[in-house]
C-alpha cells in the first residue's frame, strides 16, 4: 500500500480505498538533482591523488609573481603560540619556575622536579629556550 493512500473500513462494503492525498511536505514534483548520477545528468566525480593533483599543476603555464604553497607570504599571527609540555607533548597550562619546563599534570611536576640539572638543560635545548638553567 502506498504511504500517501490510506483505507477506510466500510461495514456493508468492507475496506476501500479513499482519496490520494498528497502530504504537505513531499514536493510531487522534485527531482533530485545530487551529486552524480541519471537524476543529476552528470557522470560521477573522479578522485584524483596528490601525484595527479601536483602533475597536472606542474603542466599549468605559472608566472613568477603567481601564489603558490611555497611562496605565499603571510602576515604573523595575531593569536599567541600554543605551549605543549616538554615532557608528554600534551597542551601545557604550567610552567616550572625553577626549572622553566611547562608540564600538563600534577604527575608531570614530580617527575621534573626529581630530574638532574643537565636533562632539564637538554629538555630546554630540545625547546630552543633562551634562558638555560645551570
Amino acid at each position: 500500500m502506498n504511504e500517501n493512500k490510506f483505507m477506510t473500513m466500510d461495514p456493508n462494503t468492507g475496506p476501500m480505498e479513499a482519496a490520494i492525498k498528497p502530504l504537505p511536505f513531499k514536493d510531487p514534483n522534485f527531482i533530485h538533482s545530487g551529486i552524480g548520477g541519471a537524476a543529476a545528468g552528470k557522470k560521477n566525480r573522479t578522485w584524483k591523488n596528490l601525484k595527479q593533483i601536483l602533475a597536472s599543476e606542474r603542466a599549468l603555464p605559472w608566472q613568477l609573481n603567481d601564489p603558490s604553497y611555497f611562496n605565499i607570504e603571510a602576515p604573523p599571527s595575531f593569536k599567541p603560540a600554543k605551549k605543549y609540555s616538554d615532557i608528554s607533548g600534551l597542551p601545557a597550562n604550567y610552567t616550572d619556575p625553577q626549572s622553566k619546563l611547562r608540564f600538563s599534570s600534577i604527575e608531570e611536576f614530580a617527575y621534573i622536579r626529581m630530574l638532574p640539572s643537565d636533562v632539564v638543560t637538554g629538555y630546554l635545548a630540545l625547546r630552543k629556550a633562551t634562558s638555560i638553567v645551570p
